[in-house]
């Protein structure tokens, strides 16, 4: 190859040198001198391509070489790590077996000692049954001589003696199980205002107060005259479709939308303010457009209470559930939202279950219908509860839920943690203050009743209801009612209350009895 470059190179040479001679005019005269020159060069030339060739040669074989060197070099630590590896792995099979042996022999030796402890262990079962029957000989023998002694039975004997150390024992037996008593209260109101600190302090939420009117605005008066109509046409229209009372009166620029229902009153002022907006106020109209804000609420209750389940992460339930759900935004109690408070006691529940080591998923799913029943009260016979408690049946909801919803209000005993965690989450929403709110002339009647109820049992001296109606102090008569008696009253005190009193959270009897020693020194 360095040949055939060569002399295509001494070619090119030769063809240069012709065409400079052609271009310079060359003569044959002097022709021959320049053919001796050119000579020259091209074997000047060949003689460096020559030259080239050997030291390339010479420097192919010196890589060769170094290649080989580093090739044995690479072989031969490759040798000496596999060397190393073998001889690790020797060394660690070597310990293994010394590690097994030692494990044995410790085996072998643990099973001496226990098999020489199990020899000691029935020697010593042995020696106590003897001992055994040695006592119960002796003890027979004591018997024998104190019947023969005291002309009593075994039996009589045994009587008299336990009923010594029982009367004996009465008071220091007392005195324990008041100590631990008292001590379980403490641990346990410890651990529950524990609780209750960690689910309040963890859920911050709202509350929503509900009122019984909605106030419509108007542009102006001359629409109240509209919204009248003819001879009261279109009033009378509303009310009767409706199902609310519409006030207008004097005040400027508003009408009042009046109704306990909140559902029915939220649809009749949406359907006020499209009339309005629209303009078109007639029976025909009116009609139209209450058609279509109801089917519109229908759909909004549903997706709402989709969005709250999925919120909470409870996993499935019932359309119709969820549905219901919805639909408790539009019911209050003592003017608490029903949602918002059915929100709040699903978080509290949820915390408070975690806390004492139940399933804080249920526990929220329960807490979301412990009062799915006052989304029913309007429209169907019965109380909540008994509601609730069908519908969640008829759905197929967890025993845990329906021992909830009978649970929170004292129908069942709670069965579960989840299920106290409700009851307690449910008390701690409606009871903290400014939650819930009452027309004064009911509260009046309540606070009256309880009094009442307590006075008319004999031995009361005074009643009083205090804290807003959530306690009532009973004073009685200290000679006509000794401290046993007043447990009993606070007892039938309470029983009456929950059977003819309506009232919100619970309420506390303190039944206080004071006797006092009057003496004069003279």
């Amino acid at each position: 190859m360095l040949n055939e470059i060569l002399l295509g190179g001494g070619i090119a040479t030769v063809s240069g040198v012709v065409g400079f001679f052609i271009s310079k005019k060359i003569t044959a005269a002097n022709f021959d001198i320049y053919v001796q020159q050119a000579q020259a060069k091209a074997k000047a030339i060949e003689n460096e391509a020559q030259t080239l060739l050997e030291r390339a040669h010479l420097k192919s074989q010196e890589i060769e070489l170094e290649a080989k060197k580093e090739f044995e070099s690479a072989k031969a630590r490759a040798k000496a790590d596999l060397i190393q590896r073998e001889e690790a792995v020797s060394k660690k099979e070597q310990n293994f077996l010394r590690y097994k042996e030692d494990e044995e022999r410790k085996l072998s030796s643990q099973r001496s000692v226990i098999k020489s402890q199990k020899l000691n262990l029935e020697r010593n079962e042995k020696s106590l049954a003897s001992l055994k029957k040695k006592y119960e000989k002796k003890l027979d023998e004591a018997l024998h001589a104190i019947e023969h002694s005291a002309g009593m039975t075994q039996e009589e004997a045994k009587e008299i003696l336990l009923e010594s150390v029982e009367e004996k024992s009465r008071a220091d037996i007392a005195h324990i199980v008041r100590r631990y008593e008292n001590e379980a209260k403490e641990e346990a109101q410890r651990k529950a205002n524990f609780i209750l600190a960690q689910a309040t302090s963890r859920y911050a939420g709202e509350f929503a107060s509900e009122r019984l009117t909605n106030l419509v605005h108007l542009d102006n008066d001359e629409l109240k005259g509209r919204i009248i109509g003819k001879e009261g046409r279109n009033i009378k229209a509303l009310e009767t479709l409706l199902g609310v009372d519409i006030i207008i009166d004097d005040t400027p620029n508003a009408i009042v939308v009046s109704s306990f229902n909140l559902y029915r009153r939220a649809i009749a002022t949406k359907t006020l303010e499209l009339l309005i907006e629209d303009g078109r106020i007639q029976p025909a109209r009116i009609e139209e457009i209450f058609q279509k804000v109801s089917d519109e609420f229908e759909s909004k209750i549903l997706s709402e209470g989709e969005e709250l389940v999925a919120e909470l992460n409870i996993g499935v339930m019932h359309p119709e559930l969820m549905k219901l759900i919805g639909r408790l935004r539009y019911r209050a109690s003592y003017g608490q939202n029903a949602l918002a408070h059915t929100l709040e006691v699903a978080h509290l529940a949820g915390i408070m279950a975690a806390e004492m080591g139940g399933d804080p998923i249920l526990a929220k799913r329960a807490g979301l219908l412990h009062d799915i029943g006052k989304a029913l009260t309007h429209d169907n016979d019965g109380n909540h509860i008994d509601l609730g408690a069908e519908v969640c049946q008829r759905y197929d909801e967890d025993e845990v839920v329906i021992n909830a919803i009978y649970a929170h209000h004292g129908q069942r005993e709670i069965t579960s943690v989840e299920s106290a965690a409700v009851c307690a989450a449910d008390a701690l929403s409606a009871a903290r203050p400014g939650a819930r709110r009452e027309v004064l002339e009911s509260f009046l009647k309540r606070v009256t009743a309880i009094e009442d109820i307590a006075s008319a049992h004999t031995g009361v001296r005074q009643a009083y209801a205090i804290n807003a109606g959530r306690e009532v102090r009973v004073i009685v008569n200290a000679t006509l009612i000794n401290d046993d008696e007043s447990v009993l009253l606070a007892k039938e005190i309470a029983k009456e209350i929950e059977e003819r009193v309506q009232y919100p959270g619970e309420i506390k009897v303190n039944v206080i009895r004071e006797s006092r020693a009057v003496e004069f020194a003279k």
